[in-house]
């Protein structure tokens, strides 16, 4: 372990790490910081190669001890119940060291209980069947069957956006399939992540199925090339994506990349309520979420009365401490990535984009921003931004709108229209992993199977799909010949 530090765990959690069943509550050396003013938050564990050894090593062991399926079901019941009554607890955390107001980080712990909930009811994924084996004639004196079996430990990687319910999405599918799980959380936010691990310990998680380790980008290289990993799964960025897949090598990757969503508007949908869920979907959690809307794609009859919808809703928005419950935009995680959108969106407007409001900074917080005439190419426009900025765009038909939408890597996508046949047209021909109809991009169901095509990311999460993808079929197979006898004494 870390050298010792006079530092005590905050939040009340028992400790600053999990590593091997054991709290680490010495030698947590690293800060972690309340985007609001910079303030401190609590400390951490800087934790070491030979710390995520250790709890790699434990986790392997105990993968090999028996914990039947209802113990792990009901494991994860009961921790669905204690996230519902700690919530209060959870969402201080999830506020506190995060970038969302109180409101949302109580948004987010309702959605970790589901998602334990729904896990524990995913172990009706673990079904095998009977091998057919007298359909081939090399398999006519043969007797078999498969069953899913766990694939042993689990690297989770995880962002600081939602901080709580992304590692349960990693946590539960893992641990109800048969798994340990190592969690690396963002050194944003680290304290979500050891709270519910706190909690899948005493709902009756055996201590080393769950670890936590914590420190920067030394302690997640030293997770995902560990040679005891068997898969594993990651939420962030492309950039950081690619590192960790040319690090890790063969192995199972499962990857949720985000992207730069749209949302289409027809001559014949509703504005108000268009404009509306818009407005929610582009500034929720100050635009830090990979669901975000980004792009509006706006048929020209309807652009200009879109635009003053849009921008009239986004300038009512309240900008504003997290702990106010009036507040609709915290900051964003730091001031460094506040800077950053602030510069791309200067870029733009250099380039001759036009603000409609917005488009101005105070520390880590940046006002929600309404763009229109961005240049073709610009960071705003083509890239994710992770930020409170949107861009409308007129459009002269439905087809110059699907071009424009997949002209860059969406992970979903959103449409509005009043005419059905178009709504399914539009959709088949959109790409992207989900298409909401009346609806943006910002939709997602905990038990849907989620992620994008091509660099948005890697297999499906939503639990039920999470779990096939921890597991794998493994047959049994009797030659031909007597079956072996039974051991059993099945005298009366």
């Amino acid at each position: 372990m870390t050298a010792t530090a006079p530092v005590t765990a905050a939040f009340g959690l028992p400790g600053g790490a999990l590593v091997a069943g054991e709290w680490q509550t010495g030698g947590l050396t690293f800060a972690v910081s309340d985007p609001h003013d910079g303030s401190r938050a609590g400390w951490v564990a800087r934790n070491d190669a030979a710390d995520v050894d250790a709890a790699v090593r434990a986790a392997a062991r105990a993968v090999t001890e028996p914990w039947p399926l209802w113990q792990r079901r009901e494991a994860l019941e009961e921790a669905a119940r204690l996230v519902r009554d700690e919530a209060p607890w959870l969402a201080g955390i999830i506020s506190t060291e995060g970038s969302k107001t109180i409101v949302e980080a109580e948004r987010e712990v309702r959605r970790c209980a589901e998602t334990l909930r729904l896990s524990a009811a995913a172990g009706s994924v673990l079904r095998g069947e009977v091998l057919e084996f007298a359909d081939t004639e090399r398999g006519a004196d043969k007797r078999g069957w498969f069953v899913r079996a766990p694939l042993g430990v689990i690297a989770a990687i995880t962002p600081f956006n939602d901080p709580l319910n992304l590692v349960a999405h990693k946590a539960g599918p893992a641990l109800i399939a048969g798994n340990a799980v190592v969690v690396k959380p963002a050194d944003a936010t680290p304290h979500s992540a050891l709270a519910l691990a706190e909690i899948l310990l005493r709902a009756g998680v055996p201590s080393a199925r769950v670890a936590v380790v914590c420190g920067d980008a030394e302690t997640g290289n030293a997770l995902v090339t560990h040679p005891g990993v068997a898969a594993i799964s990651f939420t962030g960025g492309p950039a950081t994506a690619a590192r960790i897949a040319a690090a890790a090598g063969p192995r199972k990757l499962l990857m949720e990349l985000g992207g730069n969503n749209p949302v289409l508007v027809s001559g014949t949908a509703d504005l108000d309520t268009a404009a509306g869920a818009i407005v929610a979907g582009a500034f929720g959690c100050a635009g830090q979420n990979c669901l975000s809307v980004q792009r509006v794609y706006a048929d020209a009859s309807i652009h200009e009365g879109l635009l003053a919808r849009i921008t009239a809703g986004t300038g009512a928005l309240k900008v504003g401490p997290k702990t106010d419950r009036a507040t609709d935009v915290g900051p964003m995680i730091s001031e460094a990535e506040a800077a950053r959108v602030e510069a791309w969106v200067d870029a733009a407007l250099a380039g001759g984009a036009r603000a409609h409001t917005g488009a101005r900074r105070e520390g880590s917080y940046y006002h929600p921003t309404v763009l229109t005439d961005v240049p073709t190419g610009a960071d705003v426009l083509v890239r994710e931004v992770f930020g409170p900025v949107v861009t409308v765009v007129p459009v002269a038909s439905a087809e110059e709108a699907i071009a424009a939408a997949n002209s860059a890597q969406a992970l979903q996508a959103g449409i509005f229209t009043g005419v059905l046949d178009e709504a399914l047209s539009t959709a088949d021909r959109l790409h992207a992993g989900a298409v909401v109809v009346n609806g943006t991009s910002d939709v997602r169901i905990d038990s849907m199977p989620f992620g994008g095509f091509k660099s948005s990311g890697i297999g499906r999460e939503g639990v039920r799909f999470a779990v096939e993808a921890m597991s794998e079929p493994k047959c049994t197979i009797i030659a031909g010949g007597p079956p072996p006898q039974s051991t059993v004494n099945r005298t009366q």
